[in-house]
């Protein structure tokens, strides 16, 4: 190597670690900040855990000077309230489920056409990644982190079977979202609006027939206690996001907002998602063990008969979000290429 070469790449290796040490540096002189996480899951719950190792992934990352405290199961709010609660600054991150505000978020309401989702931990990914390009417009009001789903959920009853979109006729069920609470009502039944930690009571006293819920989460809120009858289809899942307050991203230093960047990819959507994914998995075969549970497939005959019947709600879902401004063919058609990009098909 000649003496220039040797010279240059001295003077390149020496300004990489300069680089390096004032990045550091920087972080480590940042003033510290401190977040408030509001979630509405029991601590008990798999993403409870999930959000506790990506703060402190968050924490290594900045060298200490970000700083995320959790309060689980409603401390801070209702979890109807949490979009408004993290645009407002009452907390500054918040675990927002859209479809619990029916006409707020009409493009995320694709994901929640039934029957797309083969499984939670790639799908997640695929979402994330699906919905970047809409979320700057769609939720403005908050900086958008990232998304995720639960496992492929379904129907579950206190009063009979349901079988094929007929058998919905009368029936009163709490819906996942809006999306499955319009479902409901195309196909003659009711909607119960509760939250999923007031689900178990509704059920409870009769005021609902059944309800549209994950499998673990049947076992973890207690409602395996108040249905008996489970169709066994990944008939839908629901998106959760969490969101930051913009006031407050905007306060951190460059170096701080670029961790909290780092932190908000479908990669970290995915590892959020998969311990969820497996609880929720877990949870049928917690119900199987039952004796006082019944649990049955439907036939490929009967998978299309939901099919056909979800045709109206895919048409509605389109009309509302050309209303809104966009294309819904071309946001529909890039949901099922992510999907099938990141094999979480169904």
């Amino acid at each position: 190597m000649t003496f220039k070469l040797r010279h240059a790449a001295i003077m390149l290796a020496a300004t990489a670690i300069a680089a390096a040490l004032t990045g550091g540096a920087t972080l480590a002189q940042d003033k510290p900040v401190e977040l408030r996480f509001s979630h509405w899951v029991p601590p008990s719950h798999p993403m409870h855990a999930a959000a506790e190792a990506w703060a402190e992934s968050i924490k290594k990352a900045s060298n200490g000077t970000i700083a995320i405290t959790i309060f689980p199961a409603q401390q801070l709010g209702k979890a109807f309230d949490h979009y408004n609660m993290t645009r407002d600054g009452i907390v500054d991150i918040g675990h927002i489920n859209p479809g619990y505000e029916p006409g707020r978020f009409p493009v995320v309401g694709a994901m929640e056409l039934p029957f797309q989702f083969a499984n939670a931990k790639s799908g997640s990914a695929a979402v994330d990644d699906w919905y970047r390009q809409y979320a700057g417009k769609e939720m403005a009001d908050v900086r958008y982190c990232l998304m995720f789903v639960h496992d492929p959920a379904t129907i579950h009853m206190r009063t009979k079977k349901i079988v094929v979109p007929a058998d919905m006729q009368g029936v009163r069920m709490r819906p996942a979202n809006a999306t499955i609470s319009r479902f409901i009502t195309l196909l003659g039944g009711t909607n119960i609006q509760a939250s999923a930690p007031e689900a178990r009571d509704v059920l409870a006293k009769g005021v609902a027939d059944g309800i549209t819920f994950p499998w673990g989460s049947v076992v973890l809120f207690g409602i395996d206690k108040a249905v008996k009858y489970h169709m066994d289809s990944p008939f839908y899942v629901t998106e959760q996001v969490w969101a930051l307050n913009k006031a407050k991203y905007e306060s951190m230093s460059a170096a701080q907002k670029k961790v909290m960047d780092d932190h908000c990819t479908p990669q970290w959507s995915q590892k959020i998602a998969e311990p969820w994914a497996d609880f929720e998995s877990d949870g049928r075969n917690k119900i199987k063990a039952q004796a006082d549970h019944e649990i049955y497939s439907l036939t490929p005959e009967q998978v299309a008969q939901w099919r056909r019947a979800a045709e109206p709600l895919q048409a509605e879902w389109e009309a509302d979000v050309k209303k809104a401004g966009y294309d819904p063919k071309a946001v529909l058609d890039a949901l099922r290429k992510s999907l099938e990009k990141y094999s979480a098909a169904y």
